[in-house]
């Protein structure tokens, strides 16, 4: 008896803290369904009390190009970001891991310190150089500056998560493809990338949603490039429904790729710790 109430208490409160945590999301895509009469309804709090409208999924989506309600050019905009800074964040995270977990094993620890004292340093104590030095090489308002950016700031996280998945793959594995007649690059291309897939995989959806998500150096390092968490800042108050439209549609891609990366990105996360 004791047993079951303490399981039952458990899964009690592990469906409130998912419910705690998910409650501004399902408020966020109610409202994104809400006409502007049921969200600023005067004389009553509405809650499901009113007729679904696309409406606001419309004018985000469908206005006309350029125009201020039109969030077509910043999802445009962070999907090549987010894109172009993943897939440069995965492939220097690949060749820095091969390094230190094959080549620099002895003192691969003191590296894996430095670059989590890179990790630790908030974004807002680089930001400012960075917007003098993005100026002055020409990158400031593109996307190749924000590319840049988002990928100082994930290639920690992705350097540790790929260390530590090459890590688990034994070295003899390398030695016996060594002694066969290849060569390092042909070990890493050929043996090492395709066993540790599952790590890339989940390493790339973080980085995904780390840039997809990221504000502060979007808002910072660019004046009429827009993000989409720059874009839904711009949003009156009274245009609320438009901005909860534009959000919600945003955050499916992050979902789309956690549905469909689960095993691999819960695999990844168990398997970021430093080990010496």
């Amino acid at each position: 008896m004791n047993r079951l109430l303490v399981v039952t208490l458990r899964y009690s409160v592990a469906i409130a803290v998912v419910g705690l945590f998910m409650f501004p999301i399902f408020w966020w895509g109610l409202t994104s369904i809400k006409p502007i009469s049921a969200i600023f309804d005067k004389d009553k709090f509405v809650i499901l009390d009113f007729v679904p409208t696309l409406d606001n999924y419309r004018t985000v989506l469908a206005a006309s190009w350029g125009s201020t309600m039109d969030g077509r050019p910043a999802i445009l905009s962070s999907i090549i970001i987010a894109s172009g800074s993943t897939l440069l964040t995965v492939m220097i995270a690949l060749l820095a891991a091969y390094s230190l977990s094959r080549l620099l094993s002895e003192h691969s620890k003191h590296y894996v310190y430095w670059m989590l004292l890179q990790r630790l340093l908030p974004p807002v104590a680089i930001v400012i150089p960075l917007i003098f030095i993005f100026r002055d090489v020409g990158l400031y308002n593109t996307h190749l500056g924000l590319i840049m950016a988002h990928t100082l700031l994930n290639l920690p996280i992705a350097l540790l998560l790929l260390k530590s998945f090459m890590d688990d793959i034994p070295l003899e594995i390398d030695q016996a493809a060594m002694i066969d007649g290849a060569s390092r690059v042909q070990v890493f291309w050929k043996v090492l990338v395709p066993l540790i897939k599952g790590g890339i995989s989940a390493t790339a959806v973080l980085c995904f949603i780390f840039s997809w998500t990221e504000f502060l150096l979007s808002v910072f390092l660019s004046s009429t490039l827009q993000t989409i968490p720059v874009k839904i800042t711009t949003f009156a108050s009274w245009t609320f429904g438009y901005s909860s439209a534009l959000g919600t549609a945003a955050i499916l891609p992050s979902f789309l790729f956690i549905l469909l990366f689960q095993r691999h990105l819960v695999r990844g996360l168990t398997l970021g710790a430093i080990k010496d």
